[in-house]
């Protein structure tokens, strides 16, 4: 895979809400997705030769005490590229530059994904405190 295009922006709903079916992530409304990529702090979008989306990921919350790494997907067909590890040096790269120190900065990892996050400093919060979350259906 060669000529992949980075572009620090997200995706338009329609590929967001795409890119995550294909991917197996849970589906998003496009209304839902409309409202949300717009209040993204952050966004990274890989694109093949033609333009089409083939990987992301998004940073959301205040940007100063709390942000969360979120919707990181490469399309089934590019996996196992180093996709996702270009995905998350950029997102690195964000996080190192442009949020203050003392900003917490999470994530959920589905799967293996763990060893990924790791690889940029992310470390298991438990004991010391457990993820928890409410599904609004």
């Amino acid at each position: 895979m060669t000529n992949i295009q980075i572009e620090h922006k997200t995706p338009t709903p329609q590929e967001y809400c795409d890119l995550r079916a294909f991917a197996g992530l849970s589906p998003k409304s496009l209304d839902a997705a409309t409202i949300a990529l717009k209040n993204s702090l952050f966004g990274v979008s890989l694109r093949d030769e033609q333009g089409n989306l083939i990987g992301m990921g998004r940073i959301i919350g205040d940007g100063g005490c709390f942000a969360q790494v979120t919707d990181i997907a490469v399309k089934p067909e590019h996996q196992g590229k180093g996709l996702g590890k270009m995905i998350m040096g950029e997102i690195d790269q964000f996080i190192q530059s442009q949020l203050p120190a003392s900003c917490w900065v999470s994530l959920f990892a589905d799967g293996d994904a763990h060893h990924l996050y790791q690889k940029y400093g992310f470390g298991f919060t438990a004991p010391e405190s457990l993820g928890m979350a409410q599904w609004i259906k």
